[in-house]
């Protein structure tokens, strides 16, 4: 049986899910969210990832968001991927039959948490599973595994699944680990999507052959990521990176106050038209003190803050 074909390239957005203060979703924003990422060039947006605290919400919240953003991105066009993983395994099935049955472009997904697979069989079983449930829905598997502490090697799993799981597409690779992203690139005859999710890394990555990036701080600065992307496509390695330091030294700048995702959210409400609300527990928002210190110094970098 071919495999699926899946022909996105270019940024992808984890977008961040609104909360009211009073924590509760807030699904009312969503479209304009859809808009202000289309807008600002961004045609792709990915839901209840890590930036989207997927794996802190019920079954039911998922469904909400996944179901909010299919019809948002109705009007915008934009490539629409959902991540169903990280909840048990009947979770899982039941939230990747719903992503294709809202008509999901692609499905991300996380491996197994608690029963770790160990090597490359293990993980291509999990997702052979996975893959059943929406046989009609591009597949990628989300390498993460400074969260996952799964750790097989990506270029050998890469040639391991080849052909055998029809719907599957290629990976979301959150690593600094670019040797490994490198063989990655090159695994079964280079017939796979490789997304790279290290925000500080696009444009070194893009010389080792990638070209697709689904980056957190997209959200906040979309202009700049899609300035670093158009800069290297034409050649200017130097530029590129002299713009890759820009984004980077904001990205510093942000997360140095605690953990990724409370910080970029609380920076996604200085910075953009947009205030996602507060994290989902057990997260726990930042300090007024580290809000105001993370307001200076992203003033001493020169952004405009809102207000």
């Amino acid at each position: 049986m071919p495999r699926l074909p899946y022909n996105f390239r270019g940024y992808i957005a984890p977008v961040f899910t609104p909360v009211t203060a009073e924590k509760n979703l807030n699904l009312s924003i969503i479209s304009e969210y859809a808009k202000y990422l289309s807008k600002n060039g961004i045609q792709g947006v990915l839901v209840n990832g890590t930036s989207g605290e997927g794996m802190s919400m019920s079954v039911a919240d998922r469904k909400k968001v996944a179901e909010a953003w299919a019809g948002a991105i109705k009007e915008t066009r934009q490539h629409l991927m959902i991540q169903v993983g990280g909840a048990s395994l009947p979770d899982v099935i039941q939230l990747a039959k719903h992503a294709e049955k809202i008509k999901a472009d692609s499905i991300l997904c996380l491996p197994e948490l608690y029963f770790k697979p160990n090597n490359s069989a293990q993980l291509i079983e999990y997702l052979k599973i996975v893959s059943e449930a929406a046989p009609k829905t591009p597949l990628l598997y989300y390498h993460i595994p400074m969260f996952t502490h799964v750790n097989i090697h990506m270029g050998e799993f890469l040639n391991k699944i080849g052909d055998t799981i029809p719907t599957f597409v290629g990976i979301k690779f959150t690593s600094n680990n670019l040797e490994e992203g490198a063989q990655a690139v090159e695994a079964n005859s280079k017939k796979n999507i490789i997304f790279l999710g290290n925000d500080q890394l696009m444009s070194a990555a893009f010389a080792v052959g990638m070209d697709s990036f689904i980056a957190t701080s997209v959200n906040i600065f979309p202009d700049i990521a899609i300035k670093i992307l158009e800069t290297a496509k034409k050649g200017d390695c130097f530029k590129a990176n002299e713009i890759q330091k820009k984004l980077s030294q904001a990205v510093i700048a942000i997360s140095k106050y605690g953990n990724w995702v409370v910080t970029m959210k609380t920076a996604m409400a200085l910075l953009s038209p947009l205030d996602p609300g507060p994290v989902c527990e057990p997260l726990k928002p930042l300090s007024d003190e580290d809000i105001q210190s993370m307001k200076r110094d992203l003033g001493s970098l020169g952004f405009m803050l809102n207000g």
